[in-house]
């Protein structure tokens, strides 16, 4: 596992009153990135206006919503998004979590601040019910650290 370094914005920066807008990209918006826009929705409340796309969007995998139940977070109601509903849009942030999307994520306008965090696809997990359930549980506690370090470097509490 790699670690990437956050930084928190150094020009000054301040969102004052303004939602920061984060956009969460992986391949198919199945996994990583809905359990990422779920956390921070959650971790980051009010102050943040979130949203997952993907660049091929493919359905939302069940052990999606299975593993971010298990933590208290329903998103039975959520879907598959592509990253062209979001194109021409502004965002303060955009985060990929998978290798094939830091490679093709479009441009954004704005100059967002760009961050890649190469997560493994839990999909892709091989065995029983029981170990792929495991390796979607493992994502999202790595998603979890690394969004609740995200809402601290850019300086919102937790709602």
């Amino acid at each position: 596992m790699t670690t990437e370094r956050i930084d928190a914005p150094t020009d000054g920066m301040t969102h004052g009153d303004l939602p920061v807008r984060v956009i969460f990209v992986c391949t198919g918006n199945s996994a990583r990135s809905q359990m990422a826009e779920a956390l921070l929705r959650r971790d980051g409340g009010e102050a943040f206006e979130v949203v997952s796309a993907g660049v091929s969007p493919r359905g939302v995998h069940p052990m999606t919503i299975t593993a971010l139940a298990k933590v208290g977070i329903d998103i039975t109601g959520a879907r598959s998004k592509s990253v062209g509903e979001f194109l021409g849009q502004r965002f303060d942030y955009v985060i990929t979590v998978c290798d094939r999307a830091g490679e093709t994520c479009p441009v954004f306008p704005g100059d967002p601040e760009r961050l890649h965090w190469s997560l493994p696809d839990p999909s892709a997990a091989e065995g029983d019910e029981a170990a792929r359930l495991a390796a979607f549980a493992g994502t999202a506690q790595e998603l979890f650290t690394r969004i609740r370090y995200l809402v601290t470097l850019i300086g919102r509490p937790r709602a």
